[in-house]
Protein backbone atom coordinates (compact mmCIF):
# COMPACT_ATOMS: atom_id res chain seq x y z
CA UNK A 1 0.00 0.00 0.00
CA UNK A 2 1.45 3.76 -1.15
CA UNK A 3 1.99 5.87 1.42
CA UNK A 4 -0.70 7.98 0.34
CA UNK A 5 -3.27 5.28 0.43
CA UNK A 6 -2.36 4.36 4.14
CA UNK A 7 -2.40 8.45 4.93
CA UNK A 8 -6.38 8.25 3.67
CA UNK A 9 -7.05 4.76 5.16
CA UNK A 10 -5.54 6.41 8.00
CA UNK A 11 -7.96 9.37 8.63
CA UNK A 12 -11.24 7.87 6.85
CA UNK A 13 -10.63 5.49 10.21
CA UNK A 14 -9.72 8.29 12.23
CA UNK A 15 -12.93 10.34 11.48
CA UNK A 16 -15.14 7.31 12.21
CA UNK A 17 -13.76 7.03 15.90
CA UNK A 18 -14.43 11.46 15.34
CA UNK A 19 -18.52 10.49 14.34
CA UNK A 20 -18.41 7.74 17.42
CA UNK A 21 -17.06 10.46 19.92
CA UNK A 22 -19.20 12.83 18.70
CA UNK A 23 -22.06 10.54 19.28
CA UNK A 24 -21.05 9.41 23.14
CA UNK A 25 -20.41 13.54 23.73
CA UNK A 26 -23.95 14.08 22.50
CA UNK A 27 -25.91 11.19 24.04
CA UNK A 28 -23.78 12.64 27.22
CA UNK A 29 -25.11 16.10 26.86
CA UNK A 30 -28.71 14.82 26.37
CA UNK A 31 -28.39 12.73 29.24
CA UNK A 32 -27.01 15.57 31.78
CA UNK A 33 -29.83 17.69 30.44
CA UNK A 34 -32.43 15.53 31.13
CA UNK A 35 -31.36 14.91 34.76
CA UNK A 36 -30.65 18.36 35.52
CA UNK A 37 -33.87 19.33 37.06
CA UNK A 38 -33.65 16.11 39.67
CA UNK A 39 -29.96 15.73 40.64
CA UNK A 40 -26.92 17.59 41.53
CA UNK A 41 -24.47 18.11 39.07
CA UNK A 42 -21.47 16.55 41.41
CA UNK A 43 -23.78 13.42 42.28
CA UNK A 44 -24.59 12.61 38.42
CA UNK A 45 -20.85 13.41 37.78
CA UNK A 46 -19.47 10.82 40.75
CA UNK A 47 -21.93 8.13 39.40
CA UNK A 48 -21.06 8.52 35.85
CA UNK A 49 -17.63 8.51 36.45
CA UNK A 50 -17.48 5.57 38.35
CA UNK A 51 -19.74 3.81 35.90
CA UNK A 52 -17.09 4.71 33.35
CA UNK A 53 -14.22 3.39 35.63
CA UNK A 54 -15.68 -0.01 36.28
CA UNK A 55 -16.34 0.02 32.06
CA UNK A 56 -12.62 0.78 31.82
CA UNK A 57 -11.42 -1.19 34.19
CA UNK A 58 -13.14 -4.32 33.02
CA UNK A 59 -13.21 -3.53 29.18
CA UNK A 60 -10.30 -1.76 27.99
CA UNK A 61 -7.42 -2.18 30.52
CA UNK A 62 -6.63 -5.95 30.15
CA UNK A 63 -6.37 -5.12 26.45
CA UNK A 64 -4.13 -1.97 26.67
CA UNK A 65 -1.73 -3.16 29.11
CA UNK A 66 -3.37 -3.90 32.36
CA UNK A 67 -2.00 -2.41 35.13
CA UNK A 68 1.28 -1.40 33.36
CA UNK A 69 -0.88 2.04 31.89
CA UNK A 70 -1.29 3.69 34.69
CA UNK A 71 2.42 3.99 35.17
CA UNK A 72 3.13 7.35 34.08
CA UNK A 73 6.05 10.31 34.09
CA UNK A 74 4.00 13.26 33.71
CA UNK A 75 1.64 13.14 37.25
CA UNK A 76 1.45 17.11 37.23
CA UNK A 77 0.47 17.21 33.71
CA UNK A 78 -1.80 14.22 34.09
CA UNK A 79 -3.72 16.33 37.22
CA UNK A 80 -3.79 19.75 35.62
CA UNK A 81 -5.43 18.36 32.35
CA UNK A 82 -7.81 16.49 34.56
CA UNK A 83 -9.10 19.30 36.39
CA UNK A 84 -9.34 21.64 33.12
CA UNK A 85 -11.82 18.99 31.56
CA UNK A 86 -13.63 18.44 35.10
CA UNK A 87 -13.86 22.27 34.81
CA UNK A 88 -14.91 22.31 31.64
CA UNK A 89 -17.85 19.90 31.94
CA UNK A 90 -18.98 21.65 34.84
CA UNK A 91 -19.15 24.71 32.93
CA UNK A 92 -20.73 23.51 30.21
CA UNK A 93 -22.95 21.10 32.08
CA UNK A 94 -24.24 24.07 34.01
CA UNK A 95 -24.84 26.14 31.40
CA UNK A 96 -27.10 22.76 29.67
CA UNK A 97 -29.53 23.04 32.86
CA UNK A 98 -30.16 26.76 32.14
CA UNK A 99 -29.72 27.06 28.05
CA UNK A 100 -31.20 25.13 25.12
CA UNK A 101 -28.72 22.40 24.61
CA UNK A 102 -28.31 23.53 20.84
CA UNK A 103 -27.85 27.24 21.87
CA UNK A 104 -24.97 25.80 24.57
CA UNK A 105 -23.43 23.27 22.15
CA UNK A 106 -23.01 26.31 20.06
CA UNK A 107 -21.33 29.01 22.26
CA UNK A 108 -18.89 25.50 23.39
CA UNK A 109 -18.56 25.06 19.75
CA UNK A 110 -15.94 28.66 19.88
CA UNK A 111 -13.50 26.39 21.20
CA UNK A 112 -11.25 25.78 17.89
CA UNK A 113 -11.27 29.67 17.58
CA UNK A 114 -9.33 30.04 20.85
CA UNK A 115 -7.81 27.10 20.58
CA UNK A 116 -6.14 29.06 17.47
CA UNK A 117 -5.07 32.49 19.46
CA UNK A 118 -4.17 30.12 22.28
CA UNK A 119 -1.54 28.07 19.81
CA UNK A 120 -0.13 31.70 18.84
CA UNK A 121 0.25 32.94 22.76
CA UNK A 122 1.68 29.77 24.48
CA UNK A 123 2.98 27.73 21.35
CA UNK A 124 4.43 30.71 19.59
CA UNK A 125 2.60 29.73 16.17
CA UNK A 126 1.32 32.04 12.92
CA UNK A 127 -2.00 33.19 12.12
CA UNK A 128 -2.47 35.10 8.94
CA UNK A 129 -5.24 37.78 8.62
CA UNK A 130 -7.79 35.54 7.23
CA UNK A 131 -7.73 33.59 10.10
CA UNK A 132 -7.75 36.06 12.54
CA UNK A 133 -11.25 37.45 10.48
CA UNK A 134 -12.70 33.74 11.06
CA UNK A 135 -11.84 34.22 14.79
CA UNK A 136 -13.53 37.94 14.90
CA UNK A 137 -16.32 36.56 12.99
CA UNK A 138 -17.00 33.48 15.45
CA UNK A 139 -16.78 35.85 18.02
CA UNK A 140 -19.44 37.61 16.83
CA UNK A 141 -21.69 34.55 16.48
CA UNK A 142 -21.37 33.97 20.39
CA UNK A 143 -22.48 37.35 20.73
CA UNK A 144 -25.44 37.09 18.84
CA UNK A 145 -26.47 33.88 20.85
CA UNK A 146 -26.16 35.33 24.08
CA UNK A 147 -26.83 38.88 23.50
CA UNK A 148 -25.06 40.93 25.91
CA UNK A 149 -26.18 44.32 27.27
CA UNK A 150 -30.52 43.27 26.12
CA UNK A 151 -32.94 41.70 28.63
CA UNK A 152 -32.35 38.19 26.61
CA UNK A 153 -29.14 38.13 28.20
CA UNK A 154 -28.35 35.73 31.10
CA UNK A 155 -25.43 34.86 33.03
CA UNK A 156 -25.59 31.25 32.65
CA UNK A 157 -24.72 31.74 28.75
CA UNK A 158 -21.06 32.59 29.56
CA UNK A 159 -20.86 28.81 31.36
CA UNK A 160 -19.87 27.68 27.44
CA UNK A 161 -17.73 29.73 27.09
CA UNK A 162 -15.66 29.15 30.05
CA UNK A 163 -16.07 25.37 28.74
CA UNK A 164 -14.56 26.65 25.76
CA UNK A 165 -11.74 28.12 27.28
CA UNK A 166 -10.84 25.36 29.39
CA UNK A 167 -11.03 22.66 26.75
CA UNK A 168 -8.66 24.43 24.83
CA UNK A 169 -6.20 24.21 27.28
CA UNK A 170 -6.73 20.71 27.49
CA UNK A 171 -5.95 20.65 23.99
CA UNK A 172 -2.70 22.35 24.30
CA UNK A 173 -2.11 19.91 27.49
CA UNK A 174 -2.91 16.92 25.67
CA UNK A 175 -0.28 18.26 22.55
CA UNK A 176 2.27 18.21 24.75
CA UNK A 177 1.91 15.16 26.42
CA UNK A 178 0.34 13.31 23.56
CA UNK A 179 3.86 11.91 22.35
CA UNK A 180 4.61 10.06 25.72
CA UNK A 181 1.08 9.41 27.20
CA UNK A 182 -1.36 6.57 25.30
CA UNK A 183 -5.42 7.10 24.85
CA UNK A 184 -5.58 5.05 27.78
CA UNK A 185 -3.51 6.35 30.25
CA UNK A 186 -4.99 9.90 29.50
CA UNK A 187 -8.42 8.61 30.04
CA UNK A 188 -7.80 6.50 32.70
CA UNK A 189 -6.64 9.43 34.24
CA UNK A 190 -9.43 11.43 33.66
CA UNK A 191 -12.10 9.34 35.18
CA UNK A 192 -9.71 8.96 38.16
CA UNK A 193 -10.12 13.25 38.59
CA UNK A 194 -14.10 13.10 37.93
CA UNK A 195 -14.31 10.75 41.05
CA UNK A 196 -11.65 12.60 42.95
CA UNK A 197 -13.29 15.87 42.40
CA UNK A 198 -17.20 15.11 42.30
CA UNK A 199 -16.12 13.38 45.94
CA UNK A 200 -14.21 16.50 47.30
CA UNK A 201 -17.49 18.69 46.33
CA UNK A 202 -20.08 16.14 47.21
CA UNK A 203 -18.52 15.79 50.72
CA UNK A 204 -18.16 19.94 51.26
CA UNK A 205 -21.76 20.90 50.38
CA UNK A 206 -23.74 18.03 48.72
CA UNK A 207 -26.23 18.18 51.82
CA UNK A 208 -28.01 21.13 49.68
CA UNK A 209 -27.58 24.00 52.67
CA UNK A 210 -26.75 26.31 49.62
CA UNK A 211 -29.86 25.26 47.37
CA UNK A 212 -33.36 26.49 46.89
CA UNK A 213 -31.29 30.13 45.11
CA UNK A 214 -34.08 29.62 42.36
CA UNK A 215 -31.55 29.65 38.85
CA UNK A 216 -31.42 26.20 37.32
CA UNK A 217 -27.34 26.70 37.21
CA UNK A 218 -27.62 26.98 41.07
CA UNK A 219 -29.76 24.23 41.49
CA UNK A 220 -28.20 21.70 39.29
CA UNK A 221 -24.80 22.63 41.48
CA UNK A 222 -25.83 23.14 45.03
CA UNK A 223 -28.42 20.35 45.02
CA UNK A 224 -28.51 17.83 47.70
CA UNK A 225 -27.64 14.04 46.96
CA UNK A 226 -30.60 12.04 46.84
CA UNK A 227 -30.54 8.12 46.06
CA UNK A 228 -31.21 7.87 42.04
CA UNK A 229 -34.91 6.48 40.83
CA UNK A 230 -35.07 3.11 39.29
CA UNK A 231 -36.09 4.68 36.12
CA UNK A 232 -32.74 7.26 36.11
CA UNK A 233 -30.55 4.24 36.38
CA UNK A 234 -30.42 3.33 32.97
CA UNK A 235 -29.60 6.90 32.07
CA UNK A 236 -26.58 7.44 34.29
CA UNK A 237 -25.03 4.07 33.36
CA UNK A 238 -25.27 5.13 30.05
CA UNK A 239 -23.70 8.43 30.64
CA UNK A 240 -20.99 6.83 32.46
CA UNK A 241 -20.10 4.05 29.70
CA UNK A 242 -20.54 7.21 26.79
CA UNK A 243 -18.67 9.39 28.25
CA UNK A 244 -15.51 6.77 29.35
CA UNK A 245 -15.88 5.65 25.15
CA UNK A 246 -16.35 9.12 24.41
CA UNK A 247 -12.69 9.93 25.32
CA UNK A 248 -10.78 6.97 24.19
CA UNK A 249 -12.76 7.60 20.66
CA UNK A 250 -11.69 10.92 20.04
CA UNK A 251 -7.97 10.63 21.39
CA UNK A 252 -7.78 7.95 18.58
CA UNK A 253 -9.35 9.95 15.98
CA UNK A 254 -6.68 12.64 16.64
CA UNK A 255 -4.02 9.90 16.89
CA UNK A 256 -4.77 8.31 13.76
CA UNK A 257 -6.06 11.07 11.21
CA UNK A 258 -4.69 14.26 10.24
CA UNK A 259 -6.04 17.36 12.82
CA UNK A 260 -7.45 19.23 9.81
CA UNK A 261 -9.03 15.99 8.63
CA UNK A 262 -10.47 14.86 11.78
CA UNK A 263 -11.85 18.29 13.34
CA UNK A 264 -14.59 19.12 10.90
CA UNK A 265 -16.45 15.69 11.59
CA UNK A 266 -16.97 17.39 15.84
CA UNK A 267 -18.93 19.77 14.28
CA UNK A 268 -21.79 16.85 13.57
CA UNK A 269 -22.80 17.37 17.40
CA UNK A 270 -24.48 21.10 16.08
CA UNK A 271 -27.52 18.90 14.20
CA UNK A 272 -27.41 16.20 16.64
CA UNK A 273 -28.15 18.96 19.38
CA UNK A 274 -30.91 20.69 17.41
CA UNK A 275 -32.42 17.31 17.24
CA UNK A 276 -32.56 16.72 20.43
CA UNK A 277 -33.33 19.78 21.69
CA UNK A 278 -37.18 19.39 19.49
CA UNK A 279 -37.41 15.65 19.59
CA UNK A 280 -36.87 15.40 23.98
CA UNK A 281 -37.03 18.97 24.99
CA UNK A 282 -38.84 20.65 22.57
CA UNK A 283 -37.46 24.39 21.66
CA UNK A 284 -36.36 24.87 18.54
CA UNK A 285 -33.43 27.44 18.00
CA UNK A 286 -34.96 31.27 17.12
CA UNK A 287 -33.65 33.06 14.13
CA UNK A 288 -31.50 34.90 16.01
CA UNK A 289 -29.68 31.46 16.94
CA UNK A 290 -29.76 30.40 13.79
CA UNK A 291 -27.75 33.07 12.79
CA UNK A 292 -25.32 32.93 15.57
CA UNK A 293 -24.72 29.04 14.61
CA UNK A 294 -24.37 29.55 11.25
CA UNK A 295 -21.62 32.08 12.60
CA UNK A 296 -19.99 29.97 15.26
CA UNK A 297 -19.80 27.14 12.77
CA UNK A 298 -18.92 28.58 9.48
CA UNK A 299 -16.05 30.54 11.54
CA UNK A 300 -14.69 27.16 12.77
CA UNK A 301 -15.11 24.83 9.38
CA UNK A 302 -12.98 27.85 7.81
CA UNK A 303 -10.35 27.51 10.37
CA UNK A 304 -10.10 23.92 9.62
CA UNK A 305 -10.03 24.33 6.09
CA UNK A 306 -7.22 27.23 6.47
CA UNK A 307 -5.02 24.87 8.69
CA UNK A 308 -5.36 21.97 5.92
CA UNK A 309 -4.03 24.38 2.94
CA UNK A 310 -1.45 25.42 5.34
CA UNK A 311 -0.22 22.07 5.88
CA UNK A 312 -0.69 21.14 2.14
CA UNK A 313 1.55 24.09 1.16
CA UNK A 314 4.12 23.05 3.74
CA UNK A 315 3.80 19.69 2.77
CA UNK A 316 4.39 20.69 -0.91
CA UNK A 317 7.66 22.64 0.08
CA UNK A 318 9.38 20.65 1.55
CA UNK A 319 12.58 19.49 0.14
CA UNK A 320 12.29 15.54 -1.14
CA UNK A 321 14.59 12.89 -1.08
CA UNK A 322 15.55 9.97 -2.93
CA UNK A 323 17.06 7.13 -2.38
Amino acid sequence: MTTAATIQRSNLIGAGYALAAVLCFSLNDVGIKFLSDSYALHQVVFIRALVGMAAFVAFVMPFAGGLALIRTRRPKMHLLRGLCVVSANTCLFLGLAAMPIADAVAVFFVSPLVITVFSVLFLRESVGTRRWAAIAVGFLGVLVIVKPGTAAFQLASLLPIAAAFLYAVMHILARKIGGTESAPTMAFYIQLTFIIASTVIGLSFGDGRFAGMGHPSLEFLFRAWVWPAPGDWPILIMLGISGMLGGLFISQAYRLSEAAFAAPFEYVAMPMAIMWGVTVFGTWPDATAWIGIALIVGSGLYLLWRESVKDATLAAKAPTYRR
